[in-house]
């Protein structure tokens, strides 16, 4: 079991904070939550959970079954959509699934043509991403990322660009492959992205941490 403990975490960049006293942590089997408008440091959060950030302050560790894991090695279980997610448009959407099962596995050990009607992208599969609506790509990203064998599962306003079928196909996805992990979601109070989450973390109230602590920086 995965779980990712996070003490008194700050960001800032230049003299200003961005958030500050973060103390959480995540469990395995759980599905969080992180709401906050634009530039309340959301993203920035789930970047540092990614360990694709480093924190300014505090500390953050990651534990299998009480047992420490490397910051170095922390990239193998994790799968990630998010809208700085660059795909490489170059690749059809076989080709990006043969490339991705070289880095992570996938559930069930499916095979190409069963995640991409999984993705319900039949029609699509031998055309070049450079040619898909912005809505096909997000397709893509959630697809790559929820069927990912990965313990840890992040998602950065997974309803971009998505229409309301296609909402209904990521809540479906989502539900079927969110057991056995720890699934984090940053949203827009976009209730359809994470109404299935059991915790909510608001950005607003580490702001106010922030200013109370600003005085002593």
């Amino acid at each position: 079991m995965i779980h990712i403990q996070l003490k008194n975490i700050g960001k800032r960049y230049a003299r200003e904070w961005i958030f500050r006293g973060f103390d959480y942590e995540f469990h395995s089997n759980q599905s969080y939550v992180i709401l906050g408008s634009n530039g309340s440091g959301k993203s920035t959060l789930l970047q540092i959970v990614s360990s694709f950030l480093t924190p300014s302050e505090g500390e953050l560790k990651y534990f299998s079954n009480k047992h420490e894991i490397e910051i170095e090695k922390i990239y193998q279980h994790f799968s990630v959509a998010t809208p700085y997610l660059e795909l490489p448009e170059e690749f059809t959407l076989l080709e990006i699934l043969t490339f991705h099962r070289k880095l992570k596995a996938f559930y069930n050990d499916f095979s190409n043509q069963q995640i991409v009607e999984l993705m319900d992208l039949e029609k699509a599969k031998n055309k070049k991403l450079s040619n898909y609506s912005s809505g096909m790509k997000q397709r893509v990203k959630l697809g790559l990322a929820i069927l990912s064998k990965s313990d840890i599962l992040l998602l950065d306003e997974p309803s971009a660009n998505l229409d309301a079928q296609a909402i209904a196909w990521y809540q479906k996805l989502i539900a079927e492959y969110k057991k056995d992990r720890i699934v984090v979601v940053c949203s827009n109070h976009i209730n359809a992205e994470y109404e299935f989450c059991e915790h909510e973390i608001v950005m607003e109230d580490y702001k106010l941490t922030k200013r109370k602590n600003s005085n002593n920086t």
